[in-house]
């Protein structure tokens, strides 16, 4: 099992910049691919970002190319969500995600461990 807490969600004006923070624990967490979802009402979750173990790959969603980094501290089982130049349409709640060993980081089928959430609102 692997347990996963998310922090640094609120509220940020447009083109403001905020950084999540998930704090992993539980069996093999360094060994398995590590994603950020997010999810508005009536639509499902998405994939946004996520990061191999190795941190050797990234991946990031067409909207989030440019405006996110995606990145992970195995000495502190924690991964990050840097999110730059905030948009209306970045407003979600955003899921950490935590995916099988060997998974490939830019599938969602990866990912089946999850935290409750932090919401992000951006106002314009």
């Amino acid at each position: 099992q692997v347990q996963l807490v998310e922090s640094g969600g609120g509220l940020v004006q447009v083109g403001g910049s905020l950084r999540l923070t998930c704090a992993a624990s539980g069996r093999n967490v360094n060994t398995r691919p590590l994603g950020w979802f997010r999810q508005v009402p009536g639509k499902e979750r998405q994939l946004v970002a996520g990061v191999a173990w190795s941190s050797e790959f990234t991946y990031y969603e067409d909207a989030a190319k440019g405006r996110f980094t995606v990145s992970r501290d195995n000495a502190k089982n924690t991964v990050y969500l840097q999110m730059n130049n905030l948009k209306p349409e970045d407003t979600a709640l955003y899921y950490c995600a935590a995916g099988f060993s060997g998974g490939a980081a830019s599938s969602a089928s990866t990912y089946t461990f999850w935290g409750q959430g932090t919401q992000v609102t951006v106002s314009s």
